[in-house]
């Protein structure tokens, strides 16, 4: 079969996937709610600049609180928020990233860790 294939480890890269930036930040932020705007466009693909855009987003919108601790910032999500599609809306963020990242929506996994 002819056309593009991604196989694990293919040093090239996809030309689109199933999720946006947006939504991978919201994963990176999810797995690691101190982390820095830099690690986080180095994991999606993207500059800094776009990175913090799509954090300012998340913020707006309250699917994402940031709080200064020190010089870092730290980030909950609020996983009862639902998500922006039409056709997504009957699903919330904490469902999204149970399934994609395998999480238990973050405000209970942060309680339990504490």
């Amino acid at each position: 079969m002819a056309g593009p294939s991604q196989e694990p480890g293919s040093a090239r890269k996809p030309t689109w996937t199933f999720l946006s930036n947006h939504g991978h930040v919201l994963v990176c932020i999810a797995t690691d709610p101190g982390i820095r705007g830099r690690d986080i466009a180095a994991r999606v693909g993207i500059t800094e600049r776009a990175a913090q855009a799509i954090i300012a987003d998340l913020v707006s919108e309250g699917y994402v609180t940031r709080t200064r601790v020190g010089r870092r910032n730290h980030y909950d999500i609020n996983p009862d928020r639902p998500l922006r599609h039409p056709i997504e809306q009957p699903h919330s963020i904490g469902e999204f990233l149970h399934v994609v990242a395998g999480l238990d929506t973050p405000r209970r996994r942060r309680a339990t860790a504490s």
